[in-house]
């Protein structure tokens, strides 16, 4: 007679050890796993995961642990050592920790505690823990080994200071200025499917690639140019110079990266020779995460990406210009790049 509705959960350690082997026996002679979860009256998931144990450990897998524990589960982890897993993830990568790669993962921080405490959670034991911990999912910001600290404490704390009280103090505009480009083969985002189907989506098999340099301030004004080839002094210089005539009357602070073309000679002269209407400033090397800039030409790789499908070069081009002119008309969305962390500093 078969038992209804039994929670194996729920009865003794050793009667939940007879009941996994008795199960394991049935599939072992042949009896499919979900004959076996409706003859046992178990789910087919708990035969999944002790058919599955049993051809990986043998025998051994079905054995009893201490009660209210699954096979291979050990206890809680205490108050202590939860610190010192969550100082861990912060401080430390993976790699570092004794592990592999740069992103903590749930497998990584189940492999952590593993190393260190010899204790095996599950990955949505350890999902519950890191969000206990205060603790989410997290894009990072890519950040150079070249990188000076102390040259962003100056920029944040003395240098960009002084330019906005130069440029308030002139009736002046601050503008933000970068380079970007975005490639035929730029990778597309997720979209909701059938689960185990991997979908298709048309694009060309052709390789090409639009540059746009782009440069904003914290009121949402936006200024673009879209082309094709590298980034020449001619092609930098008009765009200065539409900058300042677009500001004219009020001199223009641009900040931007390092890039040769903005430091040649020929750009320095002109500069020099527009000194009034428009003066240039450089972020520290390698920390392109100060530039707001930066999140929009993100914006506008995944627009591009995920809502047009160009075939060339043209298309391409029309396709960022569409979405650049729709962001022109959207300032509070051109604000919203100043929002994060890393460059709130310029919000003001």
């Amino acid at each position: 007679m078969r038992l209804e509705n039994v929670d194996a959960r729920r009865i003794p350690p050793q009667a939940q050890e007879d009941l996994r082997r008795r199960v394991v026996s049935a599939v072992e002679r042949g009896m499919s796993q979900v004959e076996a979860a409706e003859v046992f009256d178990v789910s087919t998931r708990s035969v999944s995961r002790w058919w599955n144990a049993f051809r990986r450990k043998g025998s051994k897998a079905l054995a009893s642990g201490k009660p209210g524990q699954r096979p291979g589960v050990q206890k809680a982890l205490s108050k202590a050592r939860q610190k010192a897993l969550c100082r861990t993830i912060l401080q430390q990568t993976p790699a570092q920790a004794g592990g592999e790669g740069l992103l903590w993962t749930r497998a990584e921080v189940a492999a952590l505690i593993m190393r260190r405490y010899r204790i095996r959670l599950s990955l949505p034991t350890i999902g519950k823990y890191l969000r206990s911990w205060g603790l989410s999912p997290q894009r990072p910001v890519r950040r150079a080994y070249e990188q000076n600290p102390a040259a962003i404490r100056a920029w944040l704390t003395e240098t960009y200071p002084a330019i906005l009280a130069k440029a308030k103090a002139e009736g002046g505009i601050v503008l933000w200025l970068d380079e970007s480009g975005i490639s035929s083969t730029a990778e597309l985002g997720t979209t909701w499917t059938i689960t185990g189907q991997t979908p298709v989506l048309p694009k060309t098999g052709q390789r090409f690639r639009v540059n746009l340099m782009a440069a904003i301030n914290n009121q949402g004004r936006l200024h673009f140019t879209v082309y094709q080839g590298s980034l020449t002094v001619a092609r930098y210089l008009a765009f200065l110079d539409r900058l300042a005539t677009d500001y004219a009357g009020s001199r223009v602070h641009l900040i931007a990266d390092q890039h040769p073309t903005h430091k040649a000679k020929t750009v320095t002269s002109w500069l020099a020779e527009n000194d009034q209407r428009i003066v240039q400033h450089f972020l520290p090397g390698y920390a392109p995460e100060l530039n707001p800039v930066e999140l929009l030409n993100g914006d506008t790789k995944r627009e591009v990406a995920n809502k047009a499908a160009p075939r060339n070069r043209l298309a391409m081009a029309a396709a960022i210009r569409a979405h650049l002119h729709r962001l022109q008309k959207q300032p509070t969305r051109v604000i919203s790049f100043f929002h994060k962390p890393e460059v709130t500093y310029a919000a003001a």
